[in-house]
């Protein structure tokens, strides 16, 4: 069986790589290296999906490993905002953690994702659900409401 690894960054990976060996070499500590100069950085926002039918929008975030409690989504001024925070973990006893060989994701701590709506979109009726790491929105347009044919009567 043959394994191809993925890189969704291959350009900041190897820039990722280049800086790893100087840092390495260099003994910079290992949360510079991870916070600046890895996929963490770059990849920091949820890919999204974004639909339009007839009837509205539909937003789709990938965000596996989050808790629908820990996920908020606010409208206000005409911008959806997607956000969620996890709670820092305790820190553990340096001597019996275990040391970190390899790094090839990492798990956010928070992420917020926003998104500009019309004047099209009825933001009283907006829906989401969270399912299987995907989270959902549905964003109905309003109803347009036609006049009726007037005829105008020429003088």
């Amino acid at each position: 069986m043959t394994y191809v690894k993925f890189n969704q960054h291959p350009a900041a990976k190897a820039f990722g790589g280049l800086v790893e060996e100087i840092f390495n070499n260099n003994g910079f500590k290992q949360a510079l290296k991870d916070d600046f100069l890895t996929n963490d950085f770059f990849g920091a926002h949820p890919p999204v999906n974004i639909y339009e039918g007839k009837d509205g929008y539909t937003i789709e975030l990938l965000v596996p490993g989050w808790a629908k409690e820990e996920i908020k989504i606010n409208v206000e001024n005409k911008a959806l905002t997607i956000s969620a925070e996890k709670p820092e973990k305790a820190a553990e006893n340096k001597d019996e953690a275990p040391k970190q060989t390899r790094k090839e994701f990492g798990i956010r701590s928070s992420f917020k994702r926003s998104f500009n709506i019309n004047e099209q979109v009825d933001a009283e009726k907006i829906q989401a659900k969270y399912e299987n790491g995907i989270l959902k929105l549905v964003l109905p347009k309003k109803e347009t409401i036609q006049a009726a044919a007037k005829a105008i009567v020429v003088e």
